[in-house]
This record gives structure tokens, sequence and C-alpha cells, in this order.
């Protein structure tokens, strides 16, 4: 019990004087083991700060690549649209509509008073550099009459004619019905009839019902009789008063034929 009570105040004693006075060799070790760690955190902090740097400069890298492609997009998209542009031409107008348009004799309301003649020179390009037939007529009127640019009656007619000349049936009629009247143009009924011939054959019932006027006032041959009247007698109008004046038409070109013409020609108009 004794011996036990010795050895366990040796093993104290020495423990204290370990904890007061450590060896050198202890404190030597524990000098070497914070030297060397110490340059490794630091080292540990300086990669970890590189590492930062690092990937904030790849994250602004990538950013600035990211921009540079979207405008690089842009500018691509930007090209082909113009080169779309310079292949095909985006109507100002359908071109349908605007045919109606003319038809109707709506064609300069709708440019001077819906439009406000804000279109005018988008109008002006279509007819002189695309040359199409319908904007042609529309700007040869506008010329003709002075509608949202200054009256130049001669380069209207002109207009009207290249128009014509394209088969249009709205310049064809116009331009005969101008000739016949004197409108603009020096009287010429001989020029005229051709004109309004032609727009009729071309389908427009308009220029129809002027050319079945025009033989029953005695312009024009017999040998047209036949076929303005086929005209007429196809001919679907809602208007009561149009209705009765294109049966009058045609009673008085049947009036002029043979009756046994008359009667080959109502036949045709049974298929």
């Amino acid at each position: 019990m004794r011996q036990r009570l010795v050895g366990l105040l040796l093993y104290l004693g020495l423990s204290a004087w370990a904890v007061a006075d450590p060896p050198s060799a202890f404190v030597s070790s524990e000098v070497n083991t914070e030297q060397i760690a110490t340059p490794d955190a630091e080292s540990n902090d300086r990669s970890l700060t590189e590492q930062a740097v690092t990937e904030d400069t790849q994250e602004q890298v990538s950013e600035k690549e990211a921009a540079a492609e979207a405008v690089v997009a842009a500018s691509l998209e930007a090209q082909q649209e113009l080169d779309a542009n310079e292949l095909r031409a985006v109507p100002l107008y359908e071109e349908y509509q605007l045919i109606e348009w003319i038809n109707n004799n709506q064609h300069l309301q709708q440019v001077r008073d819906v439009d406000d003649c804000q279109l005018v020179q988008d109008i002006e390009a279509r007819a002189e550099v695309l040359r199409l037939p319908s904007y042609q007529f529309l700007w040869g009127d506008m010329l003709a009459w002075g509608v949202c640019v200054d009256q130049a009656p001669r380069r209207g007619i002109a207009m009207l004619w290249k128009a014509a000349d394209q088969g249009l049936p709205a310049a064809l009629e116009q331009l005969g019905r101008y000739y016949y009247q004197g409108t603009l143009v020096q009287q010429n009924k001989q020029r005229a009839l051709p004109l309004m011939q032609e727009a009729a054959s071309l389908g427009l019932e308009k220029a129809q019902l002027t050319w079945a006027r025009w033989l029953v006032a005695d312009a024009g041959s017999p040998l047209d009789y036949p076929q303005a009247y086929l005209w007429l007698k196809a001919m679907v109008v809602a208007n009561k008063q149009q209705y009765r004046e294109v049966e009058m038409l045609a009673n008085d070109l049947a009036s002029r034929m043979p009756s046994g013409k008359v009667k080959e020609l109502n036949n045709k108009l049974l298929y």
C-alpha cells in the first residue's frame, strides 16, 4: 500500500515537472511544427485567394464572351433581315386590297384621309423603283390630281401609261375614259376605244359597262355588239338602279342585232 502511494506521488511529480518545464526535445518539436505549418497555411490562404480571383476573372470573361456573342448574333440577324429586304419588298398595301380600292375609286381617299399622306415616299419607291403596276397607278393618280404631292399631270399620265403597258385593267379603263372625255389630255375617241375594250376584255366590269354605253352611243363597231351583250347578261349587280341600266343596255344591243344572233348568244349563256 505504501509502495503504491509512493509510486503515485512520484508519477504526479513527474507530470507536474513536465508541464512546468517541458523537455527541449518536445519544445523543439512543437517549434518545428509551427515553423513547418505556418508557410503551408499562408500558401493555402494564397491559393484560396488566387482561386477566388481566378474564378471572378473567368466569370467576367464569360460575361464578356456572352455579351460579344449576343452582339454578333444581333448583327447577323440584322444583316439577314437587310438581305431579305433586298430580295423581296414588303408590300405597303396588300395587292388585292389596293386594286380593290382603285376599282372602287377609293385609293386617293385612303392615301390622303386615312393614312394622312404619311406613306408618299414608300408609294413612290414602289412605283418608280419596283415598278409595281398597282402602285404605278396610285402614284400616277396622286401626281395627276395633286394628292399629297405637288400636281404634275404630265408625270401622272406617263405613270398611268406604264401601269397600262403592264396590263393593269384599271389603268387601261381610266386612260380610255380620259381620252374619250378629254380629261387632262386632248380628246381622242379613236385612242380611247381600244383602251376601254381591252380593259373590258380583262374582266373589269366597270369597263364592260362603259364599253356598252359607248357602243349604244354609236361608238365602236357592230361587230363588237355580241361580246358586249354577253358581258352585260353575265353581270351580277346588286344595285337596283345599275341593274336596270344593265338591262336597258343589253336590250338596246339586242335590238341592233339579228334575232337569230341574239338567240344564239342567249343559248351560250345557258352553259
